[in-house]
């Protein structure tokens, strides 16, 4: 039997929707505030009929935290897909990163450990992967330095520490570290907002650049390493590395938009983010534009996918396709 976490985010539901469709027994964990509504609507972009396989699932309540609900779920559990995650880039919520990310992702370790599990996949994120270097794409043997890292970067980074605690205890893992995940079903969350913003004309992009890749290849990679005899392993699942100018040129053209022109420096990201933290001091809203998100902006990353290929002969959909895709579906559903 198969367990997933976080079945219903934009990776946990697309993954569901593949593993429902081989007809194996499947167990997703959910907190009891999240949208199972949500799966069914992702379910249906690919399926007439997205009851029928939505109801193969058992869903049972086991947030990370708990441990003996998350105990019960793993009764049984031959694999586990790790996907549930907490992502803010806010360092007020250093805490509940902490605590979801890291410590969650330990809870479900030693209970794999304890079941005996026979294969961990953890969706992990390029945030945990050491930066480009020297003009070099960044690769999976990058060492993790990074100076000032963002909160989430930590956490993500130190819930891997927790997987490969596992692969010495005797429970084999993989581990996928996905780009910026483009896909449909979640638009005013993570990812989804880049759809969104771009259904909207805009004259500006940032002068920044970072990997992306599709929700369909991140499934299907996790899937595939799953079933091969590969373990103790991590890959870099990056589709195509692009500047925030051509993703939002790809955006205007599903959109039927005139592509940004004018590009926007660093220095006028941080005074725009210098008064915003004063408003957010002030108002005590979140805020949106700290440092962390204006370097991201900014600078320019890149990342070797070569790893995956090489290892199961995988092949990426183009990002043109991808965006394409999501867009349709965007579209479809503001059009109703």
């Amino acid at each position: 039997m198969i367990l997933v976490t976080g079945g219903t985010g934009l990776v946990g539901a697309h993954l569901l929707y593949e593993l429902a469709k081989t007809g194996q027994r499947i167990r997703a964990t959910r907190r009891a505030q999240s949208n199972l509504a949500q799966v069914r609507k992702v379910f249906g972009y690919y399926t007439p009929e997205p009851q029928t396989l939505f109801d193969t699932i058992e869903w049972v309540e086991a947030p990370l935290q708990d441990l003996p609900a998350l105990d019960a779920a793993l009764q049984g559990i031959d694999q586990v897909y790790h996907c549930a995650a907490l992502i803010s880039f806010d360092t007020k919520d250093r805490k509940p990163l902490l605590r979801t990310n890291v410590i969650g992702t330990a809870n479900l370790v030693n209970l794999c450990i304890h079941h005996k599990v026979k294969k961990l996949c953890y969706v992990s994120s390029i945030a945990a992967i050491g930066s480009s270097l020297k003009g070099q794409p960044a690769n999976e043997e990058n060492e993790w330095n990074e100076n000032d890292p963002n909160v989430y970067a930590v956490s993500k980074y130190l819930g891997e520490m927790e997987i490969w605690r596992a692969s010495q205890e005797g429970v084999p893992v993989v581990l996928v570290n996905p780009g910026v995940i483009i896909g449909p079903g979640f638009w005013h969350s993570g990812s989804g907002e880049i759809i969104v913003r771009g259904s909207k004309k805009q004259q500006f992009y940032p002068l920044g650049a970072t990997g992306f890749v599709g929700v369909y290849d991140v499934v299907k990679s996790m899937i595939q390493l799953m079933d091969s005899p590969i373990k103790n392993q991590r890959y870099i699942l990056v589709a195509e590395n692009l500047s925030f100018q051509e993703v939002l040129g790809q955006l205007a053209k599903n959109f039927g938009h005139t592509p940004p022109s004018k590009g926007i420096p660093k220095w006028l990201f941080q005074i725009i983010g210098f008064f915003e933290g004063l408003v957010s001091w002030v108002s005590g809203r979140t805020r949106q534009l700290n440092k962390h998100g204006i370097r991201s902006l900014s600078e320019k990353e890149t990342y070797d996918n070569s790893k995956l290929i090489a290892a199961v002969d995988f092949t990426y959909q183009p990002m043109d396709q991808v965006f394409g895709q999501s867009c349709g579906y965007y579209r479809k559903e503001i059009e109703k």
